[in-house]
C-alpha cells in the first residue's frame, strides 16, 4: 500500500473518531433514565420512552465498538501492520480499506 493512500486513511479514521466521540459526548449529557411517574406520563408514552431509550444505549454500545476497532486500526498504522487480513495474513484490497478502514480481514476470509 502506498503512502499516501495509508495518510488518507489516516485521515479519514481521525475524523470518523472525531464524530463519533462527539456523538458519544452528546448522548451522554443528554441521556437519562425513563420516569416511571404514570401520573405524569401515560402507560404507551412511558413504554415508547422506555424503547427509545434501549435504542439509544445500543447506539451507544455500536458507537463504542466502532471507536475500539478505529484505535486498532489507528495502532496498525503507527506500527506498519495495518492493511493485513488478521485470518490469511494476504494484503486487504485498499479499496476496502476505503470503504471501512477498520477492516481486519481481506473479502476472502470475510465471506468464510
Amino acid at each position: 500500500m502506498k503512502e499516501e493512500e495509508i495518510e488518507q486513511i489516516r485521515q479519514k479514521l481521525l475524523a470518523l473518531r472525531s464524530a463519533l466521540q462527539e456523538l458519544e459526548k452528546t448522548f451522554k449529557e443528554t441521556s437519562k433514565p425513563v420516569a416511571l411517574d404514570q401520573a405524569r406520563v401515560g402507560r404507551l408514552s412511558r413504554m415508547d420512552a422506555m424503547q427509545a431509550h434501549e435504542m439509544a444505549l445500543e447506539a451507544s454500545r455500536q458507537r463504542q465498538h466502532q471507536l475500539t476497532r478505529i484505535e486498532g486500526a489507528m495502532r496498525r498504522i503507527e506500527t506498519d501492520e495495518y492493511g493485513c487480513c488478521f485470518a490469511c495474513g494476504e494484503e486487504i484490497d485498499v479499496r476496502r480499506l476505503f470503504v471501512d478502514p477498520a477492516n481486519t480481514r481481506c473479502i476472502a476470509c470475510a465471506e468464510k
